[in-house]
């Protein structure tokens, strides 16, 4: 597995602070809590994407939009579709 220096929130610059703060703005509440058990702060693939803020914005910022409520998908086909093209690409999230 390739390592990547992450940042922890609580250390990160306000760039970055910024960046991940309109990046979850952007997702329904309930994905501020981890579906991984024990996984620590720092250890997310949005984390491994700290070293350039605005690629971690603007990579998922986009999925954010693509949640929106105010899309004609329900949250139910939104999961199955993820699900799917995580399991197509072998990823374990």
């Amino acid at each position: 597995m390739t390592w990547i220096r992450t940042t922890p929130f609580e250390k990160a610059d306000e760039p970055l602070r910024k960046a991940i703060e309109a990046q979850r703005a952007l997702y329904p509440a309930e994905y501020a809590v981890s579906g991984f058990p024990g996984q620590q702060p720092g250890e997310g693939i949005v984390d491994s994407h700290g070293l350039i803020p605005d690629a971690l914005y603007h990579a998922f910022a986009t999925y954010g939009a693509l949640l929106s409520p105010e899309l004609p998908l329900q949250r139910r086909q939104h999961e199955m579709i993820a699900t799917v093209v995580s399991s197509i690409n072998r990823c374990h999230y």
